[in-house]
């Protein structure tokens, strides 16, 4: 099967969020994929397959298989634009978490995604001293966390101890706060299924979107992920929906070959 590499949130290659794309025209095993997932030892490996007017989409880490990921969604959208010759302005993704749009626009793809509600709890004790920063306030959502800290430089500097983190309860841990130049800014952890940071974090932002644009009472916000390789996104907030615009730009494109 062909297979492409595309940095995602990024206009610019060894930067944003990698993703492995891979097309498919049947699906394969679910421990094929994710085999294949664990070889590419990125967050996340893509695979879909064309349904009628949709296309079926499913999202692997090394690990496990996840229910929402939108840089490698983002990353499947460029590859059907760019490589496949898809000329529609809109496409229709179906994954189990209902179905998520793509539009093209020039260089900018806009990923419309559900928004998750979060509610405020107790800071974990394991999360004071994993992080190891005063922090302001502590909410969970489904599988994540969502902690809000002082400033852009305390998340910029933040040495996490991983170990400590994959003992949470929660497999994901978003830490944000306001920004200097753009809205807010945030990192994601994921430490307890393989990845300990996650460079830029489309479904981190199906929580993030709702909190800034309600604190800062603005529907319409720019985001960074201060990651090593960083991602820049247009947000916008929708109620029960988010907008995340952001480019992608591929790295590679190859064959696989697999042996059953």
């Amino acid at each position: 099967m062909t297979i492409y590499q595309v940095d995602a949130f990024t206009n610019e290659v060894f930067k944003g969020n990698p993703a492995a794309v891979c097309p498919l025209n049947e699906w394969i095993s679910d421990n094929l994929m994710q085999k294949i997932a664990e070889e590419n030892n990125l967050s996340e490996t893509v695979f879909f397959v064309k349904n009628n007017d949709l296309f079926d989409i499913r999202w692997f880490t090394p690990s496990c298989e996840i229910d929402l990921c939108g840089h490698a969604t983002l990353a499947a959208a460029h590859i059907l634009f760019s490589e496949m010759g898809f000329n529609k302005s809109q496409l229709n993704f179906n994954s189990k978490s209902g179905v998520l749009t793509v539009t093209k626009n020039d260089n900018w793809y806009t990923l419309n995604f559900p928004s998750e509600e979060i509610e405020e709890i107790e800071t974990p004790l394991i999360l004071k001293q994993s992080l190891n920063v005063p922090i302001l306030k502590t909410y969970k959502g489904k599988w994540k966390c969502l902690v809000e800290l002082e400033n852009e430089e305390v998340i910029k500097n933040l040495a996490p101890n991983f170990s400590l983190l994959s003992s949470l309860e929660f497999p994901g841990i978003i830490v944000t706060s306001q920004g200097n130049e753009v809205d807010f800014v945030s990192r994601f952890f994921a430490p307890k299924i393989g990845i300990n940071e996650d460079p830029v974090t489309g479904s981190a932002h199906t929580l993030l979107i709702p909190y800034w644009a309600k604190k800062l009472n603005k529907n319409k916000l720019e985001a960074v992920q201060l990651s090593k390789r960083s991602g820049y996104l247009k947000c916008k907030f929708l109620n029960d929906r988010i907008e995340m615009s952001g480019q992608a730009v591929t790295y590679l494109k190859g064959k696989l070959t697999t042996q059953t």
